[in-house]
């Protein structure tokens, strides 16, 4: 019902987000999607290209007037960097390729290790690691969060939210339990590491501080939780229409993510049955439901109706400011690898990716649900679904 497209490179002129199936009438403005971009520029331990780097966002089809008109959205994010790349990164053949190649445009020939460049030269041909690295590059995850935007704003007008926040960087974990629910975004946006346990926050920021001293970088955890899920969303009938398959898809297409769990996941894994699952109690107005939130929100492929919580883990950015060792292709000799930039840590701002590619997920499954061509019909079958449940449980 619901899919998108990406397309640019992250020093070419734009990036291009396409997103297709969204309904009509749908409340959206460019100030909006400009509002989301600079949420996913948040982070303490960025490089310096997040204080110079500014989205400029233009929707050349699918929206008027602040509403969406149900055809294809077509949203482009202008690179402010542009001049200084327009020859290196020019469609057309360039006049001096020589004078270019002793520049900014020199061949790139010294592949990072934990980057698709080696294994991308090797796929498509390339004899220099840029044209994987300008593609591979996670600036291409601003058109997903662009994308994203009406994917959350249909989900705002049904009654569904969705938030982030940081539970693990590097080697401090959060030990607070608190849900966050959209109440809560504000001050998690207003956290340097994105994370709402104003105790950990502190030792996260010590420990951005150290890895940076040490030229090293810094993975770790981040969830993703929504509120306001009807139940029913997903299928048990098909592998890929199960709600957690493609939630974990979605998550492990961010760059950098090696890992994802659903609810409890892996430490769930390690308890006895009759500690892992979710009991289903009779709840007040007659529609039952869970005693816990084990299953994460998600069972046999399904939403619960509960609140859903996925994870997902981001290993350390494989740019390093002490540059790992690597091959130089050209002489074949050992050779330090290249350095493009030197983040500590990304995690802040791989939540609120995570955000993004969660909400349009859920935004196509809802739409997989009720069908309907404008907002106004997709909210009557709903609410004429929901009726046929019962009534709605207490929380």
């Amino acid at each position: 019902m619901l899919r998108y497209l990406t397309a640019g490179e992250s020093h070419g002129q734009a990036l291009v987000a396409v997103l297709e199936g969204m309904p009509a009438g749908v409340p959206l403005t460019t100030k909006e999607i400009a509002a989301e971009l600079g949420r996913r520029r948040l982070g303490y331990g960025r490089g310096k290209r997040m204080r110079f780097e500014e989205d400029r966002v233009e929707v050349l089809g699918g929206l008027r007037h602040g509403r969406t008109l149900g055809s294809p959205l077509a949203i482009v994010i202008a690179n402010t960097e542009w001049p200084k790349w327009t020859e290196v990164m020019a469609a057309d053949p360039v006049d001096d390729p020589e004078a270019l190649a002793s520049g900014r445009g020199a061949p790139l020939t010294r592949p990072r290790p934990g980057h698709a460049d080696l294994t991308g030269m090797q796929k498509y041909g390339f004899d220099e690691t840029r044209p994987v690295l300008e593609r591979a590059s996670a600036r291409e995850t601003a058109a997903r969060v662009a994308a994203a935007t009406p994917a959350k704003k249909l989900l705002g007008e049904l009654g569904i939210s969705v938030v982030s926040h940081v539970v693990r960087l590097g080697s401090v974990q959060t030990r607070s339990r608190a849900v966050p629910t959209a109440a809560d975004l504000e001050e998690i946006d207003a956290s340097p590491v994105r994370c709402l346990d104003g105790e950990a926050e502190g030792r996260m920021v010590a420990a951005v501080d150290a890895a940076k001293a040490a030229g090293d970088t810094l993975g770790g955890v981040f969830e993703v939780v929504a509120h306001g899920l009807p139940p029913g969303l997903g299928s048990y009938v098909h592998w890929d229409r199960k709600l957690d398959a493609r939630l974990a898809a979605a998550l492990m297409s961010i760059q950098a993510i090696k890992g994802v769990e659903v609810g409890e996941g892996f430490a769930g894994a390690a308890k006895p049955g009759s500690r892992a699952h979710d009991a289903i109690l009779p709840g007040e107005g007659g529609r039952p439901r869970r005693r816990t939130g084990r299953s994460g929100g998600i069972e046999g492929g399904m939403s619960t109706g509960e609140t859903l919580r996925v994870r997902a883990a981001m290993k350390p950015l494989s740019t390093l400011v002490r540059a790992l060792d690597t091959v130089d292709l050209r002489s074949g000799g050992k050779a330090p690898a290249n350095v493009q930039r030197s983040d500590v840590t990304a995690v802040p701002a791989a939540a609120v990716v995570g955000e993004a590619v969660v909400a349009l997920v859920l935004a196509d499954a809802l739409l997989e649900k009720t069908g309907g061509d404008s907002l106004g019909e997709v909210r009557r079958n709903l609410s004429g679904y929901l009726e046929g449940l019962g009534p709605a449980q207490e929380s």
